[in-house]
């Protein structure tokens, strides 16, 4: 944890060097809580506590005084208000800060303004209730992020339709102008058509329609700005959820008021832009999507916030970009061309018109500050790292960026790959039932080939999307050998284009390279055997794009929870994994990634001595954290194999008709623990 008590203090080192007046306050402030002795880490006496005070945060131990002291000061610095709809009136309460109290009362007609135009998302037919922010852009248009109106929304070829939602009929998606603090109050319109969705290698924004009532006209729109300036004072204005990638609760719980969904403004600063994107830092949470970010000196919009990173940044669409996209959008010159065909969308709708509240005044009143994010899982998206898996607005980066060849196609000639009798009976890989025209094929000593040889594994690739279109690997656990980690490879038997190098990988934003194959899997038998097994795992040709802290948890153990369920005096196990690749993809980077991954182990039960398999599937939405939308974390699931057999246009051969596992109307069973799992029927 001291990595992020540094942090906390680099942040608010950042705050003081970039306002000096705000700074001041902040030096104050941690000097008047070093002052104090249970913060101080001392005895009323004034002697040493030893060991110093300490607290549990996210399972670890945090020193109470440094942790409680800098984030007194990173509120001070960067406090948020509830907006309240009833008087025109700051209302600051402990930690006061008088430097944001009067600028923020100075700002007050502009804040007040542009409050009463920014509006929750909400939705019927959809498994939530409400999906982000957004805010009056014209008289009779919202915008928003992409990512939350692609929620319920989509592109069918010709224009922007509702989706279909959980019930079969059309989603229905409307605007609250209210869900404030303490109140029951709405002011709500219905949201009747999608203008623009923008694609996934574009700006994240959408624009979408809305239709006053007879009894309540919209706020004025807020004014768009034709420019922004580094350290401008700005405010975030919009609805903070509560963020399920924090593992520690009850410490999001005290810092945010155990209060959340409700409108909320929180002033900072701009901390720098390009041609895509401004840079910000106040604080927000998941749910923020789509909120304004406000000039405090014009009341103008400089962007439309749509990502957060704890301590390191946020970011926001220049409200030129919003702009000029609005103005194509309105004037017919941006529309939807044709998609490709994917899954089949769910079920969407008619909108209903939704009953309006009583129009209301508005104040604002300091409630909470600090933006916190806790992330939980492995930094390292292969497993290695052997620390603790908690890393809390830590980003690591894929440090081994160095891609190389050392090998030439002839090399490979003794890898048997994947073996269809590991297991006894025969149990082929998987087969291409549908798309089999995207496979990358190859020629080798003259033949055509369609599976990369490994050792003691075997990967197909998807010649479109130049990555792994599913791996297979027979594990034996009693002949495992521990390895370090070698190198990055690429594979000589194919094309280096067809193969990502470095371009969507790095340090955050950037993702690192996920093991389809685990590194640790193939790594079994004699010395040579299992060296050339550890070396074959790192080819490029085994990985996909993957936020750094996603492959963890129950989806990092399956192999070895089935490991221990296989005959003991074999504790062999094959296992099968891959993306879903689907059309609607984001790309990052120029490369379209995956947000969602499936696994199916086979292996022979200890207890029925019968082939038994199971399928699972994972998602990274949570951890693409380009997209503030964070309302409940993919978790783990088994799933049936015919259903991931009908997703992948793959056949597992025998094992669909040997899972115990069944699909019921849709519903999948979540995995807190691999004990759940199940294996066998009941």
């Amino acid at each position: 944890m001291e990595d992020l008590i540094g942090r906390l203090k680099a942040a608010n080192a950042q705050i003081e060097r970039r306002d000096s007046l705000l700074g001041e306050e902040m030096l104050e402030r941690r000097a008047a809580t070093a002052s104090i002795p249970e913060l101080a880490g001392r005895t009323p006496e004034g002697t040493p506590r030893d060991p110093g005070p300490t607290i549990e945060v996210g399972g670890q131990t945090v020193d109470r005084s440094e942790f409680a002291q800098e984030t007194i000061v990173l509120r001070t610095g960067r406090p948020v208000l509830a907006v309240i709809g009833d008087q025109a009136q700051l209302v600051f309460s402990d930690p006061e800060s008088t430097v944001w109290k009067s600028r923020l009362r100075d700002a007050s007609a502009h804040l007040v303004s542009a409050a009463r135009a920014v509006g929750r998302i909400e939705v019927e037919g959809h498994s939530l209730a409400w999906l982000g922010t957004g805010w009056l852009v014209r008289p009779d248009v919202v915008v928003t992020n992409r990512h939350v109106a692609a929620e319920f929304g989509r592109n069918d070829g010709t224009s922007f339709v509702f989706k279909q939602g959980i019930s079969g009929s059309q989603m229905k998606a409307s605007v609250d102008f209210l869900e404030e603090i303490g109140s029951t109050k709405e002011r709500t319109f219905r949201l009747n058509r999608i203008l623009h969705i923008e694609d996934s290698d574009g700006p994240d924004l959408a624009f979408v329609s809305v239709t006053p009532t007879r009894e309540h006209s919209l706020a004025a729109p807020v004014r768009l700005s034709t420019h922004s300036e580094n350290n401008e004072m700005v405010a975030v204005i919009g609805y903070p959820a509560r963020d399920s990638r924090i593992p520690d609760q009850q410490l999001m719980d005290e810092i945010f008021g155990n209060v959340y969904d409700k409108k909320r403004l929180a002033p900072g600063q701009l901390t720098g832009s390009d041609s895509t994107a401004l840079r910000h830092d106040c604080s927000t949470l998941g749910g923020n999507s789509g909120s304004v970010v406000v000039s405090l000196k014009t009341g103008e919009a400089v962007g439309l916030h749509f990502a957060g990173r704890f301590l390191v940044s946020n970011f926001a669409v220049p409200s030129t970009v919003v702009a000029e996209r609005l103005e194509r959008v309105l004037s017919g010159r941006t529309r939807p061309g044709p998609v490709q065909p994917s899954v089949p969308d769910r079920p969407a709708p008619t909108i209903p018109q939704a009953a309006a509240a009583a129009r209301a005044e508005t104040r604002l009143s300091v409630v909470v500050p600090l933006r916190v994010t806790v992330e939980v899982g492995n930094p390292y998206a292969d497993g290695d790292d052997k620390r603790d898996r908690l890393t809390v607005g830590l980003s690591t980066p894929d440090t081994d960026d160095d891609v190389f060849t050392e090998a030439v196609p002839a090399d490979y000639r003794d890898r048997l790959g994947y073996e269809d009798s590991f297991l006894g009976d025969p149990l082929p890989m998987p087969s291409v039932t549908s798309g089999r025209d995207d496979v990358l094929t190859f020629t080798a000593d003259g033949k055509t080939e369609d599976v990369l040889r490994y050792e003691h594994f075997a990967v197909m690739m998807s010649r479109s999307r130049r990555l792994c279109l599913f791996s297979a690997v027979n594990i034996d656990g009693l002949q495992s050998v521990s390895m370090p980690r070698v190198g990055w490879r690429t594979d000589p038997r194919i094309p280096l284009g067809a193969q990502i190098l470095k371009e969507c990988y790095g340090a955050e934003p950037k993702f690192s390279r996920g093991h389809m194959t685990r590194r640790e899997d193939p790594v079994w038998g004699p010395g040579v055997t299992a060296s050339k097994a550890n070396a074959d795992s790192m080819h490029v040709t085994n990985t996909v794009p993957q936020m750094q802290p996603f492959n963890g948890g129950v989806w990092l153990e399956l192999e070895n929870y089935a490991l221990q369920n296989a005959r003991k005096d074999d504790m062999r196990i094959s296992v099968f994994t891959g993306p879903f690749l689907t059309s609607e993809d984001p790309t990052r980077f120029g490369v379209q990634v995956p947000i969602e991954f499936w696994k199916v182990i086979a292996f022979i039960h200890d207890e029925t001595r019968q082939l038994c398999a199971t399928g699972y599937t994972m998602s990274q939405q949570d951890f693409l954290r380009e997209e503030e939308f964070v309302f409940g974390k993919h978790k783990t699931s088994q799933r049936s194999i015919a259903s991931i057999e009908q997703r992948t246009g793959l056949s597992f051969g025998p094992l669909a008709a040997l899972d115990p596992f069944e699909d019921n109307e849709g519903l999948v069973s979540e995995l807190t623990d691999v004990r759940q799992i199940r294996f066998i029927g009941r």
